[in-house]
């Protein structure tokens, strides 16, 4: 199969969907253990957010970059759009429902604990597949297949992705979410799927079994493992390809985000031809840019 960048020689230049979630995020940072039935010290911070969104944002400096979702007919939608497009991606949306939101509480430490709201991001229905014309690569966010009809929406836009000789990559998103798809089913998914590279952090990593040896079964996919500060790990059927440092990010805070950043980093450095170690370095670039900062629109 050609590389990303040999496609969109033969095409134009490299164009990059991402399809899923554009929601607003309300990102609290506690200064103190938070504290039950009672105030919390903290700042509250309004941004734009959705794992898919986030990918589009952060890639759209780097790469062309398309965003398809759903949003509500209402102000937060409006805004939300008008949001991203300042980021240079560009936005096709339906719009059904009301628009989604979460709530974000981040501790001292940075970690991170959400509250989703998915609205009118699961409303996504069948797209026209005239929206995918001149993609090079599709990227997908694995809370598209969480609910319907938006789960049926994204599975048809991968299927014709492929047809027009378009790359797929998947992230694992979150350890609550595949928990609740249930981790054989993903699996499966995963594997009937045959996306070119798999995104998943250490947690998510352990809970499907993937790494080295044979417990992603039949996943063929490029897998690349984050490990927070640690090495990042990239797997090619079973057996460890690269392991690249990440750097000391001074004055991390928030690690919201940081995996839509990772991901938005490495994918347009693939899209540029770029190898994969050169890839992954991208990927801590952009993710090192956003961890200081409220959410991922700061």
């Amino acid at each position: 199969m050609s590389s990303p960048a040999e496609r969109a020689d033969a095409s134009g230049p490299p164009l990059l969907a991402v399809v899923g979630d554009l929601v607003e995020d309300i990102v609290v940072w506690t200064s103190e253990p938070v504290r039950h039935g009672t105030d919390t010290a903290a700042r509250v911070f309004r941004t734009r957010g959705g794992s898919a969104a986030n990918v589009a944002a952060l890639a759209a400096p780097l790469v062309a970059t398309r965003f398809i979702g759903c949003v509500g007919p209402d102000a937060a939608g409006d805004a939300l759009v008008a949001a991203l497009e300042g980021c240079g991606a560009e936005v096709r949306v339906q719009r059904h429902g009301t628009t989604g939101a979460v709530v974000v509480i981040v501790d001292p430490a940075g970690e991170r604990t959400m509250f989703p709201d998915r609205g009118a991001s699961a409303l996504l229905e069948t797209v026209d597949p005239a929206w995918l014309d001149g993609v090079s690569w599709l990227h997908v966010p694995s809370y598209g297949f969480e609910l319907e009809p938006a789960r049926s929406a994204v599975l048809a836009l991968i299927g014709e992705a492929r047809r027009h000789g378009a790359g797929v990559s998947i992230d694992a998103s979150s350890s609550g979410l595949l928990t609740g798809l249930g981790v054989p089913k993903v699996l499966d998914l995963f594997a009937s799927l045959a996306p070119d590279v798999l995104f998943a952090n250490e947690t998510e990593a352990a809970l499907l079994g993937l790494g080295p040896g044979p417990g992603s079964g039949s996943i063929t996919a490029t897998i690349v493992v984050k490990h927070g500060p640690e090495p990042t790990q990239v797997f090619e059927g079973g057996t460890l390809v690269a392991e690249v440092p990440v750097a000391p990010v001074p004055g991390a805070r928030d690690l919201t985000g940081a995996g839509d950043a990772f991901a938005a980093g490495f994918l347009a450095a693939r899209l540029a031809g770029r190898p994969t170690g050169d890839a992954v370095l991208g990927g801590h670039g952009v993710a090192a840019r956003v961890i200081t900062a409220p959410g991922t629109a700061g």
